[in-house]
């Protein structure tokens, strides 16, 4: 027997459940694991109890934010596809990219309170990073702008070693030149380079 899926939320509740989860990461990448569930739910506009029928515990809100953000930043990479060329494409995506791991490292104390409960936030992150980099590099390869021979996890571990050497985000800067040289060795050699 299978278990029903679960209905639509209605657009208020759904207004409600996004509010909760921007200022949860905001509030747990700012102030930590310890932010009241109170004060997120404040600034948010709603009642705890709202906060509650969503996210019955402080570690379901947690994983839940990230998961968001990650889902934020990977359904991204086929809209960008529609409004630009895939390598300008690929590069605003990394740029968000960048922007999500900031948000990553911001709540890694939170996120560590969620894998202690026996939770893992992290379980399809890289499944889902790596499909969205391959949509974005085939589309380039597709065009002539990319290379073919490039697989997407390869260009996920250049896009995280460029900003754990990078460091903090004082050194933005930094990570986004390494992301530039990446995005230049995806274009060598591609069929429409000169």
């Amino acid at each position: 027997m299978s278990t029903p899926e679960p209905k639509p939320l209605r657009a208020d509740a759904r207004r409600n459940r996004e509010r909760l989860l921007d200022v949860a990461v905001r509030a747990f990448s700012q102030d930590g694991p310890d932010v009241t569930l109170d004060a997120i739910a404040k600034e948010a506009g709603v009642g705890i109890g709202t906060l509650y029928r969503h996210f019955p515990t402080r570690e379901a809100l947690i994983e839940a934010a990230y998961r968001n953000e990650l889902a934020k930043l990977c359904d991204a990479a086929t809209g960008l596809l529609e409004e630009m060329p895939p390598d300008v494409a690929l590069r605003t995506w990394m740029d968000r990219f960048v922007d999500y791991l900031a948000t990553k490292r911001g709540m890694a104390d939170a996120l560590r309170a969620v894998i202690a409960a026996g939770a893992n936030p992290y379980a399809h992150s890289r499944d889902r990073l790596v499909g969205a980099i391959g949509t974005l590099i085939e589309a380039g390869a597709a065009d002539g702008v990319f290379r073919r021979d490039v697989a997407a996890e390869d260009v996920l571990t250049g896009m995280n070693g460029a900003c754990l050497a990078a460091g903090e985000p004082a050194q933005r800067e930094q990570a986004g030149r390494v992301i530039d040289l990446l995005v230049d060795g995806l274009r060598h050699g591609a069929d429409g380079a000169g």
